[in-house]
């Protein structure tokens, strides 16, 4: 069963939190994922480090949108890909 590596988990939730932050069905997973969202996607430009505890908060939110989807880790390499899935 292949697993998302943590740079496309970054990514994603990167490009959720830009894309998507103005959708009403999104905003009890943003606002409980207020640092989560932005780290990843810091992370993801480039703009701050890989540190375990942004692993810790990058995973937890993964977690959380996985299971808000109903999706089950496929090794997601996109936004694109894993909304399609669902």
């Amino acid at each position: 069963m292949p697993k998302t590596d943590f740079d496309s988990k970054a990514l994603i939730l990167g490009q959720l939190w830009i894309n998507y932050k103005a959708e009403d069905e999104w905003i009890d997973f943003f606002i409980y994922n207020d640092l989560g969202l932005p780290l990843a996607f810091a992370f993801a430009e480039g703009i701050i480090n890989h540190t375990p505890t942004l692993e810790q908060y990058i995973n937890e939110t993964w977690d959380l949108f996985l299971e808000g989807l109903g999706s089950e880790d496929e090794g997601f390499e996109s936004i694109q890909d894993l909304l399609e899935e669902n």
